[in-house]
C-alpha cells in the first residue's frame, strides 16, 4: 500500500531533538532543523552552511569506501587512520621493505607511490532526493517484482548521473525505503601513500587496546589525490598533478578540554537501531555469539596458516587487522547489548509503539503490513546457518574466479540490465581488486581458510546444504582437503596477467576453460544465481514493508516530540556533542584525555606495546614545542567524546566550535560498541587522535616538517 505522507512526517518534529541530547547521525540536510540545538551545544558557525555539501566544511569530508577521510591542504593531502590505510601500505611493503613495521615518509610528491589502483576518494557533491522516481513503478508490486523495480529505477537514475564523466553516483535508502536520495560523488582514482607512522605508533596496543580507554594510539596516515593535467579524475600515471579541493580544513592549533563542543563529519557504515524487536533478539541471542565463533576459528585458521612466515604473514596483515576487528566487535557489542537489557526494552518500545498506532487513523493497513513484515523476518530464521557460512567460502582467488565466471554472464546483457557491481561502470574496480589481490593472497592460506570453513558447512543439517557446492567440494571434510588440493594445483589465477586475460574472455570461453578455479566458479555459479534470486524475493518483499514499520515508528516519535535520523547506510552524517569523560561502572572514572606518559607506563619492549625508541627518547626529552597542553604540561595523546558514532567513521574529522580539525575518530570504547543497534548515554563515547600528537609527530620524532608547511602549522 502506499503510505499516507501526513501520517510519517520524516523531517523533524517539533523542538526537543533526539532521542538523547547527543544522539544522532543527522543527514547535513537536517542541520538547519537543529539550529537552536547546535548553538546551545556550542557551536558557534551558520547551522545552513552544513546543509550545504559544496562549502567549507562538508566539501572537505570525503569516503574512501569503508573509512572517512578530509582534505587538510589545497594540494589534496588527506588525513585518515592508520588502520584505514593498512591495505595500502601493506600493498606497498614487503618482508624485505616493511612499511607496516617502520613506516614511511615521502620525501617529495615524486616519492608518493600509488595506494592500489582500487584505491578511491569520495567527494560528495550531490545529495537530492528521488524518492518519487525511484518508487514510481514499484508501488503495488509484491516481491520480487518490487526489487525489481526499484533496481531498474536505481540503475537508470546512477546511469543519467554519470552522464557528467568523473563522477560515481548512488541511490541511498532513507528510512529503510521510504525515501531515497541520489548521492553524487567526484571519483578520484589516483591515490597516493604520503605518510605513514610505524605499526607501533599507529596501531600502539593492537587488539589489547581495541575499543578500550585509557587509548594511546597515533591511528593516522596522510594519502594524497591526483587528477590529471586537465584537472579531472583519472588513473594513476607519473604525469597527474595533485588535485586541488574546493575547500579544506584548518588544523586548530588550540587546546583541547573537557567540556568542549566538538562535532563529527562522515561516513558511518551501518546502524540497526529503527530494527523490530525480534530483530534485535536475534541478534543478541544467535548471530553476534555465532560470529564471534566463525570469525575467531577463521583468525586462528589464518594465523596458524602463517606461523612463522613473514612473507605471508605480511600478505595476510590486513585480512587478519579486519578480522581481529570485526571479531572484538561483535563481542564488545553482545556485551554492551545485554549490558543494556536491550531484548527487554526493545520489546516494551515497539509494545508502546504498536499500542499508540492501534488508536491512530488508517492503523488497520498499516498493521497488516507490521505483520507481513514479521512473517518474513520469522522466514529468514530457516537459512540463517547456511546464510553466515556461505560468503566464507569464495575468498581470495575462489572469489575471483567466481567473480569473472559472473562478470562474463553479465556482459551478455545490455547495461541496464546488468546486476549491480557488475555494470561498466564497476569494471575499473573489478579490475583493481584483480591486481591488489596478487600482494594479499596465498594458495596455502587460502585453502586453509576454506578447509575451516567447510567444517562449518559439512555440519550443516542435510536439508541446507546446496547440491553444487557438494559436486565441487565434496561431502566430507576428508574430501574436500583432497579436492581443494588439486583445484588449487589446477588453476593458473595465480598469476595476475592470467586474471586480467581471463576478464577479457566471453562467457563461452570461461565455461569451457579446464582451468580447475574457473570450472568450479562455472559449478557453483547456478546455486548463487538461485540462492541470490531467493534473496531478492524476500529482499523485495521487506523493502515494501519496512516502510510501515517506519511510518509508525516515527509517528510514535513524534508523539513524544522526538526527532528521527535515518539509521546510517555509509552516506554523510553529523553528529555533534561535547569532550566527555566517562564513568563507566561504579567506582570508575576516566578523564576524557590522555598523554605520552600513558606510553611509557604501558610500554613493555614486545608487541603491541613496543613503543618505538624515537618515540621514547623524545617523550624523555619532553619538547612538545607548540602542542603542549597548557593545563596538563605534557602532550596529549588521544581524547574522547560523547559523539554518535559508529563504523565507517574511522578517520572522520573532529571539529571544534568554530569548525576546525582537532581530532581524528578511530575507535569507541568497550561499552558502546553496542550503539550501532543501541544509543546508550550512559555509555556511548568516541575516541579520537588529538591533532596536536599527530603535529608533535610529524615535527619531533618522525619527521615530516614539508607536510606540517604544507598544512600552514608550526614547525616545532
Amino acid at each position: 500500500m502506499r503510505l499516507r505522507p501526513a501520517l510519517l512526517t520524516l523531517a523533524l518534529a517539533m523542538a526537543g531533538g533526539a532521542a538523547h541530547a547527543d544522539e544522532g547521525m543527522w543527514m547535513p540536510s537536517q542541520l538547519p532543523q537543529l539550529a537552536k540545538e547546535l548553538k546551545a551545544a556550542g557551536f558557534r558557525g551558520n547551522p545552513a552552511d552544513l546543509a550545504n555539501l559544496t562549502r567549507h566544511p562538508m566539501s572537505a569530508v570525503v569516503s574512501l569506501g569503508g573509512c572517512t577521510a578530509s582534505f587538510v591542504s589545497p594540494q589534496g593531502l588527506v588525513v585518515t587512520n592508520h588502520h584505514c590505510a593498512l591495505g595500502a601500505i601493506q600493498l606497498n611493503s614487503s618482508a624485505e621493505r616493511n612499511l607496516i613495521q617502520d613506516g614511511f615518509i615521502a620525501a617529495t610528491q615524486a616519492d608518493e607511490p600509488s595506494a592500489g589502483p582500487a584505491a578511491r576518494v569520495l567527494v560528495t557533491v550531490g545529495f537530492d532526493q528521488v524518492t518519487d522516481r525511484i518508487l514510481a513503478e514499484a508501488r503495488g508490486k509484491t516481491g520480487r517484482a518490487y526489487y525489481d523495480a526499484v533496481q531498474a529505477a536505481q540503475k537508470a537514475t546512477v546511469a543519467a548521473c554519470e552522464q557528467d564523466a568523473g563522477h560515481r553516483c548512488s541511490v541511498a535508502s532513507m528510512y529503510y525505503g521510504r525515501e531515497y536520495y541520489l548521492i553524487k560523488q567526484l571519483e578520484l582514482k589516483d591515490i597516493r601513500l604520503a605518510y605513514a607512522p610505524p605499526r607501533a605508533i599507529g596501531n600502539y596496543g593492537d587488539e589489547v587496546d581495541n575499543f578500550m580507554w585509557p587509548r594511546h594510539t597515533g591511528d593516522f596516515t596522510f594519502y594524497r589525490a591526483y587528477v590529471g593535467k586537465d584537472g579531472k579524475p583519472a588513473a594513476y600515471s607519473k604525469d597527474n598533478v595533485p588535485y586541488a579541493p574546493p575547500a579544506h580544513l584548518e588544523v586548530s592549533t588550540a587546546p583541547v578540554r573537557a567540556g568542549d563542543f566538538a562535532m563529527v563529519a562522515g561516513y558511518p557504515g551501518t546502524t540497526f537501531r529503527h530494527r523490530t524487536a525480534s530483530e534485535f533478539a536475534s541478534q543478541i541471542d544467535w548471530l553476534l555469539p555465532k560470529r564471534i565463533e566463525v570469525v575467531g576459528g577463521m583468525l586462528q585458521a589464518i594465523e596458524a596458516a602463517t606461523a612463522g612466515d613473514k612473507a605471508r604473514q605480511v600478505l595476510y596483515a590486513s585480512t587478519v587487522a579486519g578480522q581481529k576487528n570485526t571479531l572484538k566487535r561483535a563481542q564488545g557489542e553482545l556485551d554492551g547489548l545485554r549490558r543494556s537489557d536491550a531484548v527487554r526494552v526493545r520489546a516494551a518500545d515497539e509494545a508502546a509503539m504498536l499500542a499508540w498506532l492501534a488508536k491512530q487513523p488508517d492503523a488497520v493497513a498499516v498493521q497488516a503490513d507490521i505483520r507481513a513484515l514479521q512473517a518474513q523476518l520469522d522466514a529468514v530464521q530457516t537459512n540463517r546457518e547456511r546464510d553466515l557460512l556461505l560468503p566464507f567460502l569464495r575468498p581470495g582467488l575462489l572469489g575471483a574466479a567466481i567473480s569473472l565466471q559472473r562478470l562474463s554472464l553479465e556482459r551478455g546483457k545490455p547495461d541496464v540490465q546488468r546486476e549491480s557491481g557488475y555494470q561498466q561502470r564497476d569494471e575499473a574496480l573489478i579490475e583493481g581488486g584483480l591486481k591488489q589481490l596478487q600482494r594479499r593472497f596465498d594458495p596455502e592460506v587460502e585453502k586453509a581458510t576454506l578447509r575451516y570453513a567447510l567444517k562449518g558447512y559439512f555440519a550443516l543439517p542435510r536439508a541446507l546444504r546446496v547440491a553444487e557446492f557438494d559436486v565441487v567440494f565434496g561431502a566430507s571434510e576428508a574430501e574436500a582437503a583432497q579436492r581443494l588440493d588439486a583445484l588449487y594445483a589446477g588453476t593458473k589465477l595465480g598469476d595476475e596477467a592470467t586474471r586480467l586475460a581471463a576478464m577479457q574472455l566471453d562467457a563461452a570461453a570461461l565455461a569451457g576453460s579446464e582451468d580447475a578455479l574457473l570450472k568450479a566458479a562455472a559449478t557453483l555459479q547456478p546455486a548463487l544465481l538461485r540462492l541470490e534470486a531467493e534473496s531478492k524475493q524476500r529482499n523485495g518483499e521487506l523493502m515494501r514493508l519496512r516502510p510501515a514499520y517506519m511510518q509508525a515508528l516515527v509517528g510514535y516519535r513524534n508523539a513524544q516530540g522526538r526527532a528521527v535520523y535515518p539509521d546510517a547506510n555509509a552516506t554523510l552524517r553529523v553528529s555533534y556533542g561535547k569532550v566527555s569523560p566517562l564513568s563507566p561502572r561504579d567506582g570508575m572514572d576516566y578523564r576524557p584525555l590522555t598523554t605520552v606518559a600513558g606510553i611509557v607506563e604501558k610500554d613493555t619492549g614486545v608487541e603491541p606495546f613496543d613503543a618505538p625508541k624515537p618515540l621514547i627518547d623524545a617523550i624523555a626529552k619532553g619538547d612538545f614545542g607548540s602542542t603542549l597542553d597548557p593545563t596538563l604540561g605534557t602532550q596529549t595523546v588521544n581524547f574522547m567524546t560523547n559523539l554518535d558514532t559508529t563504523g565507517g567513521n574511522s578517520g572522520s574529522p573532529v571539529l571544534d566550535a568554530n569548525g576546525k580539525l582537532i581530532g581524528l575518530n578511530f575507535d569507541s570504547n568497550w561499552e558502546a560498541v553496542s550503539a550501532s543497534w543501541m544509543f546508550d548515554p550512559r555509555y556511548k563515547r568516541a575516541i579520537h587522535v588529538d591533532m596536536r600528537y599527530l603535529r608533535w609527530l610529524l615535527a619531533k620524532v618522525y619527521p615530516a616538517p614539508h607536510l606540517l608547511k604544507e598544512m600552514n602549522l608550526p614547525a616545532e
